[in-house]
């Protein structure tokens, strides 16, 4: 392989586990209402401080957030909006394979329905 092309790989790859959890899906999805505090993110998301923090930490070594501080608060927020069009990319799919699982399962009760 080009080690170019590797290198482009080994970047995509990179984002996209990144995004591999599904506390950090929360977190950005809570994060398109605008900029928000660890605090605020804690309490709509649970877990501990700690725990959000590592994947807020984890999402903007990404790039998909950023953060300003504030005094006290820190605020993060959405980087790189084209998260949101990977995250819709990735729903089709899902909705798109449920859907053929659904015709599938109709089909074959049809079938057995008949006694073919």
């Amino acid at each position: 392989m080009d080690p170019r092309t590797e290198l482009v790989f080994d970047k995509i790859a990179e984002r996209l586990r990144s995004l591999a959890d599904p506390m950090r899906l929360a977190i950005l999805h809570l994060l398109q209402r605008g900029p928000m505090r660890v605090t605020d993110i804690l309490a709509e998301v649970g877990g501990s401080q700690a725990n959000v923090s590592k994947h807020l930490g984890i999402l903007r070594q990404a790039g998909f957030v950023t953060c300003r501080r504030e005094g006290v608060n820190v605020y993060y927020a959405v980087a790189d909006e084209t998260v949101f069009t990977i995250c819709r990319a990735i729903c089709e799919g899902i909705e798109k394979a449920a859907e053929q699982e659904r015709e599938a399962i109709a089909q074959a009760r049809a079938l057995l329905e008949t006694g073919r």
